[in-house]
């Protein structure tokens, strides 16, 4: 339900708004306030999505009210209306942080329409609020191992720099997060990495993914399409599960690699790149190569720098911290209250295997988050793990 305060002294003016405001939708809950001093508290209370603040009110006008609601941390858009309008008044309501400015009596389209876009300007910051905190967990590296603090020592040494980086790993130990880290710690940081994983992708598809092809080149190849390697000209590439790639494929990136030029499937013309390559893999690719499925000389061209990344068993000392990380962000998405983790429990964390590291980690807490009380107890992880 989305939530809508109207401030204004005239009791008019408010039967007005409410009757506009609920004829384009039933379901807004709307609160009111006669002047400033009670619409301020109002603002600073209670999370709307749109506040609606008439200018020339006794006690606080409506100028000051948006001015302290700002600097409290008041997010929702503010629609100043005034029956003394002037271009002025207007420029000066947007300059100091209003969403827009409609005079007295408002027409009602232009009322509505500025409702509907303060209301969807709401929605979009929450998105872009949310998408944010994914992102920043995403790229969080949790842990003092002795490990974990060498590997990030070795990012903030190579990250500047151009080197290729080669991350290897059992599954779920945090490959992609290093990948991440790296990128954004390094010169190409403005332009987003690009992410191919070579594992999901079928083997006669993957060159097409890769260097891209030419309209007609094969069967359902309708339009021209640029490969991964080309939309990722002056950034970075990283190449998840790269030990799963087909040999014809191994030869065209080392040929990239090499040369710094790519062509694309069905073409001829060849197009200059600039690419740094990270690439992953769970694959031992020593013992591949005695297999005959990698190429060795491309190993030495990816490996330029490699980090090994510990599997969750080698950094049991990190548990307490990744269990405290995981309980803080998973009842955070899930609207609970963060939930206490007794001392037996994380020693029986501690004792157990965990053959799919964090990644199995992360699902277990989970797990025992929806199934468990108030607090996750030494016997909750007896039943649940």
């Amino acid at each position: 339900m989305q939530k809508i305060l109207i401030i204004e002294d005239e009791v008019a003016i408010i039967n007005v708004l409410k009757n506009i405001l609920l004829d384009e939708n039933k379901k807004f809950k709307i609160d009111t306030a006669s002047n400033g001093q009670e619409g301020f508290k109002k603002a600073t209370e209670v999370n709307y999505n749109l506040i609606i603040c008439d200018i020339k009110m006794p006690q606080m006008d409506g100028i000051e009210v948006l001015e302290k609601s700002i600097e409290h941390g008041v997010e929702a858009p503010f629609i100043m209306i005034s029956g003394h309008g002037d271009i002025e008044t207007a420029i000066d309501c947007i300059k100091k942080g209003a969403f827009d400015y409609i005079s007295k009596p408002p027409d009602l389209n232009r009322l509505l329409t500025t409702i509907r876009n303060g209301l969807n300007n709401q929605n979009l910051k929450k998105e872009n609020k949310i998408l944010r905190k994914k992102i920043s967990i995403q790229d969080n590296m949790i842990g003092n191992a002795t490990e974990m603090q060498k590997i990030r020592n070795i990012i903030s040494k190579i990250a500047p720099t151009e080197a290729r980086v080669l991350i290897t790993g059992e599954n779920g130990t945090g490959k992609e997060l290093v990948a991440h880290s790296i990128h954004k710690q390094s010169n190409r940081h403005k332009i987003p990495m690009i992410e191919v994983n070579c594992a999901a992708i079928p083997s006669e598809l993957i060159e097409s993914e890769l260097f891209g092809h030419e309209k007609g080149s094969f069967t359902s190849a309708h339009k021209l399409k640029k490969g991964k390697f080309e939309l990722a000209d002056q950034g970075t590439l990283f190449l998840d599960e790269i030990g799963d790639m087909s040999l014809s494929a191994q030869a065209k990136v080392l040929r990239a690699l090499q040369e710094n030029k790519i062509t694309r499937v069905g073409g001829e013309k060849e197009i200059n790149i600039n690419v740094r390559v990270i690439a992953a893999t769970n694959k031992n690719l020593k013992e591949e190569i005695k297999n005959k499925n990698f190429r060795e000389d491309l190993l030495h061209r990816i490996s330029v720098i490699p980090i090994k990344m510990p599997s969750l068993k080698e950094r049991v000392e990190d548990i307490p911290l990744l269990v405290d990380y995981f309980i803080k962000v998973i009842c955070q998405s899930h609207g609970v209250t963060k939930k206490i983790v007794d001392n037996k429990a994380i020693i029986l964390l501690q004792k157990y295997s965990w053959p799919g590291n964090i990644r199995e980690l992360r699902n277990i807490i989970e797990r025992l988050i929806i199934l468990s009380g108030e607090k996750i107890t030494a016997n909750d992880v007896k039943l649940h793990v």
